[in-house]
C-alpha cells in the first residue's frame, strides 16, 4: 500500500509539472477547454458556411481532426470549438491580436508573412489561375491585355497577378474585389473579363453560378499557391498542430477528406500526394 501511496504521488506530481509546463496557446486551450478557430465564408471548396449555416470544407474538415488531435494531446475530456468568420484582409490581425487560435482557410504559407505569423506544415497545394466566360475568345495570358481582371484585395494573388503581367508585358487593368462571390457576379454580368484566384477556388466558385457551363478556366497557371493553417508563433502549439497534420496524413483520414471535396475531380496530382507524403512526418 505504502509503495502504491508514492507511485501515485509520483504520477501527480508528474502530471502536475506536466500541466505547469504548459505556455501560450496550449495552456490557454487547457485553461478555457475551447478553442477559437477562423473561417472563410466563400472560400469554396476549402472554407465556407454550408447550407446548415456551419463552417465546412476542406480545411475545415482539417481543422475538425486537428482539434480532435488537441484534445488527446491534452487528455481534455472536451474541446469546445469557437468559429470567427474572417476575410482576406481581416485574418492576419485576427491572428496576430488573438481574436483567433488557428485560421482554418486558404492561406498561402509566405516568408513574408512568417515576420508576422507562423504556419502549420502544408495543407494543400495549388496554383493561380483565371475564371473567364466560355464565350470569350481569350486563349492564354496574352489575350488579357486591354482586359478587366478582378482580383480579391489583400491576398497573394494580387501581387503575383501584377507582377506576372508586368513580366508578361500584358497591359491589363487589375479591379480589387472584396470576394469571390463579388467577382463571380461582375464575371457574370460582363462587368470584368476574368477573375484571378487558385484554381481550386476558382473551381467551387464556378459551381456556384447560376449557369456554371457559361465559365470555364484558362489551361494557364502563373502562380505556385502552398497552403497552411495559419496561428500565432508559438512553437508548442505548432508541434501540437502538425503532430496531427501527421497523423492525418499518414493515416487513411486524408484520403476520406480529400475524396468528399475532391473526389469527383480526380485522385491528388503528383505535386499534392508528394506533400501529404513528406509531410507525414514520424513520431
Amino acid at each position: 500500500m505504502y509503495r502504491l501511496l508514492i507511485a501515485l504521488t509520483a504520477l501527480a506530481v508528474a502530471s502536475a509539472a506536466a500541466a505547469q509546463d504548459l505556455t501560450g496557446t496550449l495552456k490557454k486551450i487547457r485553461d478555457s477547454k475551447t478553442i477559437t478557430l477562423g473561417y472563410r465564408d466563400n472560400s469554396v471548396p476549402f472554407s465556407f458556411t454550408g447550407p446548415d449555416k456551419n463552417p465546412d470544407g476542406y480545411t475545415v474538415d482539417l481543422c475538425k481532426r486537428v482539434v480532435a488531435s488537441l484534445q488527446r494531446q491534452l487528455n481534455l475530456p472536451d474541446i469546445q470549438v469557437r468559429w470567427v468568420q474572417v476575410t482576406a484582409e481581416s485574418r492576419i490581425p485576427a491572428v496576430t491580436k488573438g481574436e483567433i487560435d488557428l485560421e482554418c482557410g486558404t492561406t498561402t504559407a509566405t516568408l513574408g508573412r512568417q515576420e508576422q505569423v507562423d504556419f502549420s506544415n502544408l495543407t494543400f497545394v495549388d496554383g493561380g489561375g483565371f475564371l473567364i466566360r466560355s464565350d470569350t475568345k481569350i486563349a492564354g495570358m496574352g489575350g488579357l491585355a486591354g482586359k478587366k481582371i478582378a482580383v480579391t484585395t489583400g491576398t497573394t494573388t494580387e501581387k503575383q497577378l501584377r507582377d506576372v503581367l508586368k513580366e508578361r508585358l500584358v497591359n491589363a487593368e487589375v479591379v480589387t474585389v472584396k470576394s469571390g462571390i463579388e467577382a463571380l457576379a461582375a464575371l457574370e454580368a460582363g462587368r470584368i473579363d476574368a477573375y484571378a484566384n487558385d484554381r481550386f477556388v476558382l473551381v467551387g466558385l464556378a459551381t456556384q453560378a447560376k449557369d456554371p457551363k457559361s465559365l470555364m478556366l484558362l489551361e494557364e497557371d502563373f502562380s505556385f499557391e502552398p497552403y497552411a493553417l495559419m496561428m500565432r508563433r508559438d512553437p508548442a502549439f505548432r508541434l501540437a498542430v502538425n503532430r496531427a497534420l501527421s497523423q492525418i496524413y499518414g493515416s487513411g483520414a486524408i484520403v476520406e477528406i480529400y475524396d468528399r471535396w475532391f473526389g469527383q475531380i480526380g485522385k491528388p496530382g503528383v505535386l499534392l500526394a508528394a506533400m501529404y507524403y513528406l509531410n507525414a512526418v514520424p513520431e
